[in-house]
């Protein structure tokens, strides 16, 4: 799952990144609005965090011009106005649900994670069942049969990547662009050393193929 953080105060904006990525989200931040409409150009974004009160581009037109693009990306406002006129005026723009300042983090996580699931990717069971492997995208948890496997959050988006593919092929450039955020170099070997690490937790018979010159598969 990919978020983008639009904040235009940096240490909370900085606090924010690192508290999603702990949760296991692909994250990357912009200080302004034009800088936030540049990366969602470049980037399909789950869900949009978005402070209102951002310099350069309000947040306010960010939020009407992804709209008017049909972006499928969901917008979590995030503002101090906490106002019922200010909240139904974030909601009249388009934002998907609003979080007022200050907040308690793990409601931003439950906030987040219920965007993704009403996002308009095909929805996805949080049980994921294959091969004898068992993912529970809820509780983060993984098992292979019946064995506990302890997975970083970067393995486990990827595991969670693969499954969801049932059966196809997902190339290291789209596991780059869902699991990994924009500071990602594709050159640094990044997602081959991630399914290295994934295979020997998963353990034999070995699961993960290598599709030569396409990608990978379950």
């Amino acid at each position: 799952m990919r978020v983008l953080v639009a904040e235009d105060e940096r240490d909370l904006a900085r606090l924010v990144a690192v508290g999603l990525r702990r949760a296991g989200f692909a994250v990357d931040t912009a200080h302004g609005g034009d800088e936030a409409l540049d990366l969602l150009d470049l980037h399909p974004y789950d869900v949009l965090v978005l402070d209102r009160d951002l310099p350069r581009v309000h947040g306010d037109e960010v939020a009407r011009r992804l709209v008017a693009a049909g972006s499928p990306t969901r917008i979590l406002m995030l503002t101090a106005a906490t106002a019922v006129e200010d909240r139904v005026g974030g909601l009249d723009l388009g934002a998907d649900d609003y979080l007022g300042k200050p907040f308690e983090f793990p409601e931003l996580v439950s906030r987040v994670r219920a965007l993704r699931r009403r996002s308009a990717r095909p929805a996805l069971p949080p049980l994921l069942e294959r091969y004898g492997l068992r993912l529970d995208a809820v509780r983060r948890t993984a098992a292979r049969d019946g064995r506990d496997l302890d997975l970083s959050p970067k393995e486990f988006s990827v595991l969670q990547i693969l499954l969801e593919a049932d059966g196809a092929t997902v190339s290291a450039e789209e596991l780059l662009d869902r699991a990994w955020d924009a500071h990602a170099d594709p050159f640094t070997g990044a997602v081959r050393v991630c399914m290295s690490k994934l295979r020997a937790k998963v353990g034999e018979p070995g699961l993960i193929r290598t599709v030569q010159g396409v990608g990978y598969r379950l």
